[in-house]
């Protein structure tokens, strides 16, 4: 009975994983993430200091007696609010005026281009838009050189955009409608001198 065993023989163990890549790696990402919550912190912190601690009540181990005040007529005082009044409006040049509505203005003529286009129901959401515009136009403060004359232009303007939102509306011909306002945007466009 004689089985041949294996012959044994001391060879090194392998060496063990190299973790310090890993570790510095983690180490990193820490150092990270608390630099950026004490940046956050330093940041978001309102500042100005932290409010006076108020003196609290507190049990003293022996009473002194105080004098009681005697009472005496006060007379409180009066409430006064502060008499707010609306900054002073500037007249705006024509310039100026031109620039800020000259936008809105040109949107018109596209608008109402998009609409002869698609007439009906299809061009109702592009007249609301105009509509819109409008409204902002006579939101803005006129040059009082034209101001009388830009008010009662935006007015004629809105009321001609609801007449052609009633007709695109209805899917009734829109031609005159837009026509009237075509000419209502134009008299608008020279006014300010586009």
């Amino acid at each position: 009975m004689s089985e041949q065993q294996p012959e044994l023989r001391w060879a090194p163990l392998p060496p063990a994983p190299n973790h310090r890549g890993k570790v510095w790696l983690i180490l990193g990402i820490a150092l990270a993430i608390v630099l950026i919550a004490a940046v956050l912190l330093l940041f978001l912190v309102p500042r100005g200091g932290a409010p006076e601690p108020s003196p609290s009540p507190s049990a003293s181990a022996t009473p002194t007696p105080s004098p009681t005040p005697t009472p005496s007529p006060t007379t409180a005082p009066t409430p006064t609010t502060p008499v707010v009044t609306a900054p002073p409006t500037t007249d705006p040049t024509v310039d100026a005026f031109r620039a800020r509505v000259s936008v809105w203005l040109d949107d018109a003529v596209y608008g109402l281009d998009i609409v002869a286009n698609n007439p009906g129901p299809d061009g109702v959401p592009v007249i609301e838009t105009l509509q819109e515009d409008a409204q902002r136009l006579a939101d803005t403060q006129a040059p009082s050189s034209i101001g009388t004359q830009w008010r009662d232009g935006v007015t004629d303007y809105a009321q001609k955009l609801t007449a052609l939102h009633s007709a695109a509306s209805a899917g009734t011909d829109v031609t005159s409608a837009l026509e009237g306002a075509r000419a209502s945007a134009a008299n608008l466009r020279a006014l300010v001198g586009l």
